[in-house]
């Protein structure tokens, strides 16, 4: 079985769904699913140097990146133009049994739903959250416009919407798609080894008492995230002492205002801004941090924390994150709202009740490994494939 998945961008600087989609490729392999993905060389306001047009291995998954449009307006950019992906779709599609279309309102993801659903091709649609209520209230009428001039007939047309959370489900059922859909999680495709003297070890690299709280936010930086709440909200432990560390990336303009936001707020001296950390270094923080913290407006999953709770930490998350239901269910970390004074009023409990946190986290970890992990949802999504081309 070929199946081709479709994506705008596989750059880290586009958050945590280019990795799922990479994980995810890479699993189908190991389970006799020839999947490959096509691309574009989107990087960000740069583009990635990688060989284009020809068939490449780019984090072991087989990849095809075709030039993106590059222009001043970012929103040009992101919606990642590619003349030359148009030309390839329509020599090279009817080759593959099943597409996989990851994302919406981009170019690629639009045009290879147009021209499989003209060509008789079944494909599936994983969104990605850009469904969810909170992603169709950013640019109202521009997303509902292309939404009901472009995307509603395409997405209509897919054998399936894949989503990836009970929160996702509520949301995109809600718009009434004539479309089945069915749900399955991301996953991790590697539970990282454990960090020897992980907790002292990062204390020695930041140069912070071995006996004071890390609580790390790791993510995308982007207003999305909520940094505008979790800053403010740390400002007022004024009785507590703790080191916060924000790794990631994002653009420039907000980088330095999250700058401001930690200059304003009191706390700059007490964080450490390490930008975009991966391998051996992103475990090391991951494991020797006390507490991982998402206070996100929307996440229609959240891969990030399935990270934390692999490297054995409890979470803090808003009710925007869709894995914050899990982390109630299972006593693996603390929901508040999305509000400065209740995120507040969070952090202080857990910094009085580190003990009961650290519980949370030692079960954490074989949490994931029993129900997070790509070899187990490789093997449904292979099912979900193998039921389609039955039905087609």
């Amino acid at each position: 079985m070929r199946v081709l998945h479709i994506i705008p961008s596989v750059s880290h600087i586009r958050g945590g769904t280019s990795r799922a989609v990479l994980d995810m490729v890479n699993s189908l392999q190991t389970h006799g699913i020839n999947a490959e993905i096509a691309t574009t060389n989107d990087d960000g306001n740069s583009t990635l140097d990688v060989l284009l047009e020809k068939r490449v291995l780019f984090c072991n998954a087989p990849t095809y990146f075709f030039p993106r449009f590059s222009s001043s307006i970012s929103a040009l950019q992101e919606f990642s133009f590619s003349s030359s992906f148009t030309i390839w779709l329509l020599q090279n599609i009817s080759q593959y049994d099943l597409i996989h279309v990851h994302a919406l309102f981009s170019y690629p993801s639009t045009i290879a739903m147009t021209i499989a659903r003209l060509r008789g091709i079944p494909y599936i649609t994983t969104p990605h959250g850009l469904l969810c209520h909170w992603s169709l209230q950013q640019s109202t009428q521009k997303k509902r416009a292309y939404l009901n001039i472009i995307e509603q007939a395409n997405l209509n047309h897919s054998y399936a919407l894949h989503l990836t959370s009970k929160q996702e489900e509520r949301d995109v059922l809600s718009l009434q798609f004539r479309t089945p859909t069915f749900t399955l999680p991301l996953g991790l495709a590697v539970v990282p080894a454990l960090v020897s003297s992980a907790h002292t070890r990062l204390r020695q690299l930041l140069n912070c008492p071995l006996d004071e709280p890390i609580i790390l936010f790791l993510s995308r930086l982007h207003h999305k995230k909520g940094l505008n709440y979790l800053i403010p909200a740390l400002a007022k432990l004024t009785d507590h002492r703790f080191t916060l560390v924000i790794a990631g990336s994002g653009t420039l303009e907000y980088e330095a205002e999250i700058e401001s936001m930690l200059s304003l707020a009191q706390i700059r001296d007490r964080t450490h801004l390490v930008g975009f950390i991966e391998g051996e270094t992103k475990d090391l923080f991951l494991q020797g941090s006390d507490l991982f913290t998402l206070t996100s407006h929307s996440e229609n999953f959240g891969v990030a924390v399935l990270e934390a709770w692999a490297a054995g930490l409890p979470v803090l998350l808003t009710p925007g994150v869709a894995l914050a239901s899990v982390a109630q269910e299972h006593n693996l970390g603390y929901v508040s709202e999305l509000e400065v004074n209740a995120i507040m009023k969070t952090l202080t409990y857990y910094l009085s009740h580190q003990a009961e946190a650290k519980a949370m986290g030692d079960r954490a970890r074989q949490f994931i490994l029993e129900n997070y992990t790509w070899d187990k949802i490789a093997v449904q999504m292979k099912q979900v494939y193998i039921d389609i081309l039955k039905n087609h």
